[in-house]
């Protein structure tokens, strides 16, 4: 998700941050650079322009001559102004007695998949949604909304003998007898914006009398992302936006435009494959990411969602005592991966960017849960007891080399040692001692 956009962000403040001082024309340069970059990534010219000549009013000003660090604060104003053309703040769904949502969309632009994501979310705050598959065009449409359901547990209204209208006002009036909280409509796309699609839309939209009409825009469409939002705006009553694969090789300029060109507000963000994989759109948490300074209260409240809290607590307990086994490091390992993908949380960290040169992965923690996974309980629980032929065991059981398990197993042995060190306040470091504790004197 913008990686080349950070990147080259990186590169530019990082220029900037080392000059003591600068003059209007090391701005300029930077802003030469940050127009370059902006454009690469797709951002509508318009956009970029009014972007940087806010950027620009301020950084030459005495805001920052007055800075003792004007190289930071120059960084700190295109935060400030990248978040406002982001929309300054996320703007929550709004609240119905059930709550409807009309999720519109082209075809091919993951509207049905998102339908369910939106589904599951608020299943997953307490609310009972019903699925309604609308849409009457595409095939394997219904079936692929009823599968989604299936698996989330959610109902799914359908009826493949009717018309979207009439299945919608059906559904509603199912969703109010019924109790459920949330009537999530999955409606018809087409591969273009056309009459015959619009008057279905407005037809639909008119039972429905939705609380939300939520716009499904594919990122990875570009900047032909922003104009279908434009067109989409000019028909209907849009109320937000959603953009889908986020997470793929987005060069994200469309995210970034598509809040000044429509005026609405960005309201999620689909950031993987899976039905979790729907965020709440922050400006300020993108823009942070963006420019390569994290998103930590994000990933934060992945982990608080998908963290089991007594392991969390019973884990932190055997590393203060020393005592963690494979077993713990495995579970560990589990947990992990339900908060996502390695890749995208590891750019959730400040300086994100320096951590690419581990290039940790997906792949890298499989092939080490492969690894534990392929040795006996008691080898777990005591890797002491793993001679060669038990590596050469495990080895061939998890698909790796006898080598691969050896790094593993030092890797463990030198955790342990951390551990047992900080466990008796010790410094883990020769020479470095332990904060607060305080060395005795010789008499």
């Amino acid at each position: 998700m913008f990686d080349n956009l950070t990147e080259r962000f990186g590169g530019i403040f990082s220029r900037l941050r080392s000059k003591g001082r600068l003059a209007e024309a090391d701005v300029d340069a930077a802003l030469r650079e940050v127009r370059l970059a902006l454009l690469e990534a797709d951002v509508n010219v318009k956009v970029a322009k009014e972007f940087l000549d806010r950027v620009r009013a301020r950084s030459v000003g005495a805001e920052v001559a007055e800075s003792l660090t004007p190289g930071q604060h120059v960084v700190k104003i295109v935060h400030e102004e990248l978040v406002t053309t982001l929309g300054a703040e996320s703007v929550p769904l709004a609240s119905g007695s059930p709550l409807v949502v009309l999720m519109v969309g082209l075809q091919g632009s993951g509207k049905t998949t998102t339908s369910a994501k939106l589904a599951a979310r608020l299943k997953g705050r307490g609310d009972r949604p019903l699925l309604v598959a609308a849409d009457l065009q595409r095939p394997a449409a219904i079936e692929q909304l009823e599968t989604l359901g299936t698996g989330l547990d959610i109902a799914v209204h359908a009826d493949r003998a009717t018309k979207a209208p009439k299945l919608v006002k059906e559904a509603v009036k199912r969703a109010k007898a019924d109790g459920f909280d949330a009537v999530i409509i999955d409606t018809a796309g087409r591969l273009q914006i056309d009459t015959e699609l619009m008057e279905e839309l407005t037809a639909v939209r008119k039972v429905a009398d939705p609380d939300e009409v939520l716009l499904v825009v594919d990122a990875m469409t570009g900047q032909d992302a922003v104009n279908v939002a434009a067109g989409f705006l000019e028909y209907a009553d849009l109320t937000g936006l959603v953009f889908s694969k986020l997470d793929g090789d987005a060069r994200g300029g469309a995210a970034i435009s598509a809040r000044a060109v429509t005026g609405l507000p960005i309201k999620f963000a689909g950031v993987g494959e899976g039905t979790g994989d729907l965020e709440v759109f922050h400006p300020e948490r993108m823009a942070s990411r963006i420019l390569g300074m994290g998103d930590v209260m994000t990933l934060i409240e992945k982990a608080e969602e998908t963290w089991d809290e007594e392991q969390a607590i019973e884990a932190a307990e055997k590393m203060r005592s020393a005592s963690f086994t494979f077993e713990d490091f495995l579970e560990q390992f589990q947990q992990v991966r339900r908060m996502g993908d390695v890749g995208q949380l590891l750019g959730m960290l400040p300086g994100a960017s320096a951590l690419k040169q581990a290039d940790v992965s997906d792949a890298d923690i499989a092939k080490v849960e492969a690894i534990i996974r392929s040795m006996t309980p008691a080898e777990r629980r005591d890797p002491k007891i793993i001679d060669g032929s038990r590596r050469r065991r495990i080895a061939a059981g998890s698909g790796t080399a006898p080598q691969d398990v050896n790094g593993l197993l030092r890797q463990f042995v030198e955790t342990q040692k951390l551990m047992k060190a900080f466990a008796e306040g010790r410094s883990p470091i020769p020479g470095l001692g332990m904060p607060g504790r305080r060395r005795k004197r010789k008499r």
